[in-house]
């Protein structure tokens, strides 16, 4: 379980195919301070930490990316090179300080474009129709394993477009300052929602 909060950015290395995805990550995070087994948050998705750096730099973590996550998850997301927003699972004790996130990824939005706002950024999407339903103005949602507040929600021609603020510093400490319109990202939406939805299918049968 996560909350949202960014606290490193990585690299992806080296990328292995073999059954599944090997992927290696270069990152700050002390591994000594990392169990083998432990998850971690990657651009929004859970995965578990299967081999990791020695003591000293160059610092790594190596995870197994199944055939289903790379087919859920945004386009090109997997390459050498790129870049994820990491974050480490939640200790008790941790401060909450931004939402409930499981690292379940929901669906893949597109940015329709993005404009200056003040300081901030707000960037638009448009969201796939099965999730509609569970992103609301003021609510919270996870965008790329990141979580921000949603300003507002439109539908309209069968589409459902929604927009975040990405104030300054959530620009400087993740990679959503340079989003661009066409891009793809990992959506999550609020776990509290989907179970709100769960609840109500079952008061209707």
């Amino acid at each position: 379980m996560f909350t949202g909060i960014i606290t490193d950015i990585g690299t992806i290395e080296r990328i292995e195919q073999r059954g599944d995805l090997r992927v290696r990550v270069a990152t700050a995070y002390d591994t000594a301070t990392i169990d083998l087994g432990a998850s971690i948050s990657c651009s929004g998705v859970c995965l578990t930490v299967i081999d990791k750096s020695g003591p000293g730099a160059p610092r790594w973590v190596t995870v197994d990316v199944a055939g289903e996550t790379v087919a859920c998850t945004a386009a090109a997301q997997w390459g050498e090179g790129r870049t994820l927003k990491l974050q480490r699972a939640m200790r008790l004790g941790d401060e909450l300080g931004g939402h409930i996130v499981t690292g379940h990824v929901d669906g893949v939005a597109t940015v329709l474009g993005v404009c200056p706002e003040g300081d901030s950024k707000r960037s638009g999407f448009t969201l796939p129709t099965v999730l509609a339903p569970f992103v609301a103005a003021k609510g919270s949602v996870t965008v790329d394993g990141v979580s921000l507040t949603v300003n507002d929600v439109r539908d309209a021609d069968g589409e459902t477009h929604f927009s975040v603020n990405v104030i300054p510093h959530t620009q400087a400490v993740t990679t959503l300052g340079t989003l661009a319109a066409g891009q793809t990202v990992n959506i999550e939406i609020d776990v509290l929602a989907r179970y709100l939805q769960r609840m109500q299918s079952l008061a209707r049968k």
